[in-house]
């Protein structure tokens, strides 16, 4: 497994609307795994390797993995006179689980360390009421401790995102960011593993941007590739912990990749999932059907776009989601880009 790659890709920053040190990254990986590799209009990375095998003489199918390369961060929406910086968020955050975090601000000079914390009294002044009481995330602000200095170098609109270490943890994988940058891990790690495989469908792998957001990104790629198949490749929820009932768990770490069925935002084609399900037992692929009440995923621009296509996702069930903590275990990571090879293979 390729650790090293997915450590970089969780280790740079890149929120919504500022993917583009993230989409560099993904580039230098992709030369030579396609025969096309292009930026479009809104900055996502549009990869295609053409059909290699027989068609019969008809147009190939188009099948498109989508892969966003945004993580939840903020932008910097004030600098006060003393130097401290407030921020929007640019995705979902838990107020509660942004107390003295360790951030950067990543300025076009250069990314500078902070702490962001709420405003307020600290624990030894404050009244056991005011310690109940859960900020909104419009209080948190943002210390570089460069004073002053700070309005100089930190404009609005820089972007800031989580610092935290990248770590293995037996067989499971800690970091900030694995939302979705382990996407962009299986849409590279994927076309590596086919090899020279002949390959009947034209693949196309989208690095989205702004998805957090909106699927932005992928609602332009998708309108223009036009795929006949869409697999939205994520992350989901793994509820597999204490204080979860059972069938709130989502998905239970170690056993396979989910096969996606339904959120928010899409439902998934019934022929296509079955086709995939079937595949997986055929080759010993450990998976699991997974399903959400709400959220949202970038299959689901796919399965909408120009006149539409079959939509299904490919997603690794993570602890924690949205934290800077975030868990994944790596044979389900295996699952998932052992399935998405096996199935571009046909």
């Amino acid at each position: 497994m390729n650790i090293d790659l997915l450590k970089r890709l969780c280790e740079t920053p890149g929120v919504p609307g500022c993917e583009d040190r993230v989409r560099d990254l993904i580039r230098g990986e992709a030369e030579g795994l396609f025969d096309s590799i292009e930026t479009d209009p809104m900055g996502s990375l549009l990869c295609r390797r053409d059909a290699r095998g027989d068609t019969g003489g008809e147009a190939p199918t188009r099948v498109m993995l989508l892969c966003h390369m945004d993580e939840i961060g903020f932008l910097v929406s004030h600098v006060s006179e003393k130097g401290f910086v407030y921020v929007q968020p640019v995705g979902g955050f838990d107020p509660r689980t942004l107390f003295s975090r360790r951030v950067l601000v990543c300025t076009d000079d250069g990314d500078i360390p902070g702490i962001m914390n709420p405003a307020g009294k600290g624990l030894h002044i404050s009244s056991p009421e005011e310690r109940k009481k859960v900020p909104e995330i419009s209080e948190f602000y943002i210390d570089t401790g460069l004073g002053e200095a700070a309005a100089e170098r930190v404009r609005v609109g820089d972007m800031v995102v989580m610092d935290a270490p990248f770590a293995e943890m037996g067989d499971k994988i800690v970091s900030k960011a694995l939302d979705n940058r382990i996407a962009c891990w299986l849409g590279l790690e994927a076309i590596r593993a086919l090899g020279d495989a002949a390959n009947s469908a034209e693949i196309h792998v989208a690095f989205t941007c702004q998805e957090e957001v909106g699927l932005r990104g992928a609602k332009t790629a998708a309108y223009r590739i036009k795929p006949n198949i869409g697999l939205g490749i994520d992350t989901t929820l793994a509820c597999d912990t204490p204080g979860v009932p059972e069938a709130d768990r989502t998905t239970q770490q170690g056993k396979g990749f989910g096969l996606h069925l339904r959120d928010g935002s899409f439902i998934a084609d019934r022929g296509l999932a079955r086709d995939v399900e079937d595949l997986a037992k055929e080759k010993g692929i450990p998976f699991q059907r997974t399903m959400l009440r709400a959220g949202g995923q970038d299959g689901a621009a796919a399965q909408q776009a120009a006149a539409g296509a079959k939509a299904l996702g490919i997603v690794v069930g993570t602890r924690y989601i949205h934290t800077t903590c975030e868990m994944i275990d790596k044979t389900d990571l295996t699952a998932a880009r052992d399935i998405l090879a096996a199935y571009l293979a046909r």
